[in-house]
C-alpha cells in the first residue's frame, strides 16, 4: 500500500512566506485548556499588548489526507470571512512551522455559557430569550455569508469573561463549510443530541444549523434534550420521529410563545422549518413581556448543571483503564483496526466501516452504523482513530476486569491512600483536557458525601451506579459482539 500521504503536501497550508511572524515570536503560550482530535488549545498572551488569547495547535502529523489539509484552510477562511460580528470569536492570527498549524484568538475566559447560567442562579425565560437572541444573530450572520456551522451546541458557545459582562461567543468551525443556494450536503456530522433528521438521511444543508439551535433552546428552557436515550441509536430514532414533550415540568410553566418557538425549529419538514431571519422576528424574542421575567423551576438549573458535566469523568476514566491493556490485546485490536482501514490513512471513515461490515457477511442499516461509529468516535468528527477505536473496543469488557479497573484506579490515587481526593482527579482530568470544576465532578461518583471516591464508588461509577451507562453498555456489547 502507498504512503496516503504522497499525494499531497503540509509543507505550507496557510500559505505564509519565510519572513511571517512565527508563533513563538508573536505570543507567549502557557497552560493547556483542550485538546482535540488533531491537536491542543493552550491558553497565552499576546507578546507586545499583554492581551490574553487562546491558541489552537493543529499537529501535521494528523492531517492524513487531502481533505484534512482543506478542512483546516476551510476552518481558517471561514474565521476571517465572519470575523467583525460581536458574538463570533475573534481570529487574532494564524501561523505555521513544521510541525503544527497555529490559530491565534480571543480567550474565552468565562468558560461555557450552560456552567455560568447554572454558577449565577435565578435564571428565567427572559434571560434564556436574551442568550438565545443573541446565539440566532450570529447563525443568522453565517448563513447570509454561505456559511454552515454544522455543530451547534452548547458546549460551542462560550463566554468572554465571568459575570454578566461575559459576552458570548460562537467557537470551533471545524466542521464549518460554504454552502450554495440549492447545495446539499451528505456526510454525517455533528453531535447526537443536536443532529437533525435530514443529517441522519444525509441530504441537507444549512437549515440543519436552526434545528440543532431548536435543541439547545429545550435545553435551555428544560434541562433537558428533548430527543434523548440511553444509547445513541435511541437518540437517533427519538431525532426521526421528532416528538417533542411539552408536557412534564417545567413545560407547562413555559410560556406559548417559547414553545411556539421551539417548534417551529424543531420542524421536521425544513421547507417549514424558520430561519434565522425568521426567528429573529418571532414575538418571543422581539415583543417585551412575552418572555416570562420570573424563575424557572430549580429543577431545570439542576438538569443543566448534570447536563453541562455529563460524561466528563466518566470518559477520562475509561481513558486511564484503556491505559492499562495488554500489548496482546493491543496487538490484536491494531490488528483489527488496520483491517478496517482500507486506505492506511490512520481513520475509519463511515464507508470503511460500511464496506467491512460488508465483506464479513453482516447487513446493518444506516442507523446501527452510525451507532458503531459514534461509540467510539469520542472528539465527534465522524473519523475513528486508533485510540478511540481502542477505547471503544475495550469498553465491550474491560469495565468488568478487575486488575484493570485496580490499575486504573492507582493511577489515579497519587499517594495509595485508598481513595481518590480532589487533587488527585484534576491531575488526571488535565491529562485529558478536561479543566471542569474537579470537586464537582467528583460529587457525581462520591455516594457517601465524604469527599472522596474510593475504590467500590469508582467502580460503581463505572458500572452499576448509573442506570444510562448500564443501558449504553449493554447496548454496545450488543452491537460490537454482532460484528467483532
Amino acid at each position: 500500500m502507498g504512503d496516503p500521504r504522497a499525494s499531497f503536501s503540509v509543507a505550507n497550508i496557510l500559505g505564509k512566506g519565510p519572513n511571517d511572524p512565527k508563533l513563538e515570536d508573536a505570543y507567549r503560550v502557557d497552560k493547556q485548556i483542550g485538546k482535540g482530535a488533531f491537536g491542543v488549545v493552550r491558553a497565552g498572551t499576546k507578546r507586545s499588548t499583554g492581551d490574553p488569547v487562546a491558541v489552537k495547535s493543529i499537529s501535521k502529523a494528523k492531517l492524513v489526507c487531502k481533505e484534512d489539509v482543506k478542512d483546516v484552510q476551510a476552518e481558517v477562511a471561514i474565521m476571517n470571512l465572519v470575523a467583525g460580528h460581536p458574538y463570533v470569536v475573534t481570529l487574532r492570527s494564524t501561523h505555521e512551522d513544521k510541525e503544527f498549524v497555529h490559530i491565534a484568538m480571543e480567550l474565552c475566559a468565562g468558560g461555557e455559557l450552560f456552567d455560568s447560567i447554572v454558577e449565577a442562579g435565578n435564571f428565567t425565560e427572559k434571560k434564556a430569550a436574551l442568550y438565545f437572541r443573541k446565539m440566532v444573530e450570529v447563525v443568522n450572520h453565517c448563513h447570509e455569508l454561505g456559511v454552515m456551522h454544522r455543530d451547534l451546541k452548547p458546549e460551542n458557545f462560550l463566554l468572554t469573561s465571568k459575570g454578566p459582562e461575559g459576552e458570548l461567543k460562537l467557537t470551533d468551525f471545524g466542521l464549518g463549510v460554504f454552502f450554495k443556494p440549492g447545495e446539499r450536503f451528505r456526510d454525517l456530522v455533528g453531535s447526537p443530541y443536536y443532529v437533525a433528521p435530514e443529517v441522519l438521511r444525509k441530504n441537507y444543508s444549512h437549515e440543519a444549523d436552526m434545528w440543532s439551535l431548536g435543541v439547545i433552546l429545550y435545553i435551555l428552557l428544560s434541562g433537558l434534550p428533548p430527543f434523548w436515550g440511553d444509547t445513541e441509536d435511541q437518540i437517533f430514532k427519538m431525532v426521526l420521529k421528532g416528538h417533542i414533550d411539552f408536557k412534564t415540568e417545567p413545560w407547562p410553566k413555559i410560556s406559548e410563545a417559547a414553545k411556539d418557538c421551539v417548534k417551529r425549529l424543531l420542524d421536521q419538514d425544513v421547507t417549514k422549518r424558520a430561519t434565522a431571519a425568521q426567528i429573529l422576528k418571532h414575538e418571543w424574542l422581539v415583543k417585551e413581556g412575552v418572555a416570562l421575567d420570573i424563575a424557572l423551576d430549580s429543577v431545570v438549573l439542576k438538569r443543566l448543571k448534570q447536563f453541562a458535566q455529563m460524561n466528563k469523568l466518566k470518559k477520562a476514566c475509561l481513558m486511564v483503564i484503556g491505559q492499562h491493556l495488554t500489548p496482546d490485546e493491543i496487538a490484536g485490536l491494531k490488528e483489527l483496526f488496520k483491517s478496517i482501514d482500507a486506505d492506511g490513512s490512520g481513520t475509519i471513515t463511515v464507508e470503511e466501516m460500511r464496506k467491512a461490515l460488508a465483506q464479513w457477511g453482516h447487513k446493518i442499516n444506516e442507523v446501527e452504523l452510525q451507532q458503531l461509529m459514534a461509540i467510539a468516535d469520542v472528539d465527534g468528527d465522524g473519523l475513528i482513530d486508533y485510540n478511540e477505536f481502542v477505547a471503544a473496543t475495550m469498553h465491550l469488557s474491560k469495565l468488568e476486569k478487575e486488575e484493570l479497573l485496580q490499575q486504573a484506579f492507582k493511577q489515579i490515587d497519587k499517594d495509595g491512600s485508598g481513595t481518590i481526593s480532589v487533587s488527585e482527579l484534576e491531575q488526571e482530568l488535565k491529562k485529558f483536557g478536561i479543566y471542569d470544576d474537579a470537586k464537582e465532578l467528583l460529587a457525581t461518583a462520591d455516594t457517601n458525601g465524604d469527599g472522596l471516591i474510593d475504590y467500590l464508588e469508582f467502580c460503581s461509577m463505572l458500572r452499576n451506579n448509573n442506570e444510562a451507562l448500564k443501558q449504553s453498555t449493554r447496548a454496545i456489547k450488543r452491537q460490537y459482539s454482532k460484528f467483532f
